[in-house]
C-alpha cells in the first residue's frame, strides 16, 4: 500500500520521547475504465516527527537505502509549519500501480459489464505497521502516543458504486473506510478479509 516505511516508525520512536501524533495516511483510488485507474496516496508527518526523521535521515548517512527514507517516492512538500506532505500519484493501466510497492496490493478484477471490483487485503495491515507484539509497556506507550488519532483512509471511487462493505457516500460514487493505526497496532482492528468495492465504470 506504499505504507511500508511505517513498519519502520517503531525504531525511530526508540530514539524520541513525548512527541505528540505523527502520521496520517489516505489512499483514493478511482476506477476510470475497464483496465485503468488512478490512485493517490497522501501521507501527512507533524512537525516534531518530522524533524526527528530528517535527523535520524542525515545521521544514517549517504549509503542508507532510499526506501528507507519518508517520502523516497512521491513529491514531498515541506509546510510552512515544519510538517510534510508527501503525495504519490500513479496513473495508468492496472497491473502499473503498486503505490510505491514491490509488488500490487490493491487489486483490480472485472465483476460484470462495465464494472469493475476494486479491493484491498487486510491480513498483512498489521505486520506492514511493523509493531512487535512482545514490546515492552513503555515502549507500547511510547507507540500509541504517537499513533493516537491517526489513521489510513481508504477511497474507493468511480462512476457508480454498486457493492461494498466499507462506507457508501451519500451519492454512491465512492466507499470508504477509516482505519485508526491504534486499532491495527493493539489488534482490535475489526478488519474483514478484504476492503472491497465494485464501481461502475462505464
Amino acid at each position: 500500500m506504499g505504507l511500508n516505511w511505517a513498519g519502520r516508525l517503531a525504531g525511530v520512536v526508540l530514539l524520541a520521547t513525548g512527541l505528540a501524533g505523527c502520521i496520517d495516511a489516505k489512499v483514493d483510488v478511482t476506477v476510470t475504465s475497464m483496465t485503468r485507474a488512478k490512485a493517490v496516496m497522501t501521507q501527512v508527518m507533524a512537525p516534531e516527527f518530522y524533524a526527528m526523521v530528517k535527523t535520524n535521515a542525515a545521521q544514517a548517512g549517504a549509503g542508507a537505502p532510499a526506501e528507507d527514507e519518508f517520502c523516497s517516492k512521491g513529491d514531498l512538500t515541506e509546510n510552512k509549519d515544519g510538517s510534510a506532505t508527501c503525495v504519490l500519484t500513479e496513473e495508468g493501466p492496472f497491473a502499473g500501480l503498486s503505490m510505491g510497492n514491490e509488488k500490487q496490493t490493491i487489486t483490480f478484477t472485472p465483476a460484470g459489464p462495465g464494472l469493475v471490483r476494486v479491493a484491498l487485503p487486510t491480513a498483512d495491515m498489521k505486520s506492514e505497521i511493523g509493531v512487535d507484539d512482545k514490546m515492552d509497556e513503555e515502549t507500547r506507550q511510547m507507540i500509541e502516543a504517537f499513533f493516537k488519532d491517526h489513521a489510513i483512509t481508504l477511497h474507493f471511487a468511480g462512476l457508480e458504486v454498486t457493492d461494498t462493505n466499507m462506507t457508501l457516500a451519500a451519492d454512491k460514487k465512492s466507499a470508504e473506510q477509516v482505519i485508526p493505526f491504534l486499532n491495527l497496532i493493539d489488534g482490535t482492528a475489526d478488519l474483514p478479509d478484504e476492503l472491497y468495492a465494485v464501481v461502475r465504470v462505464q
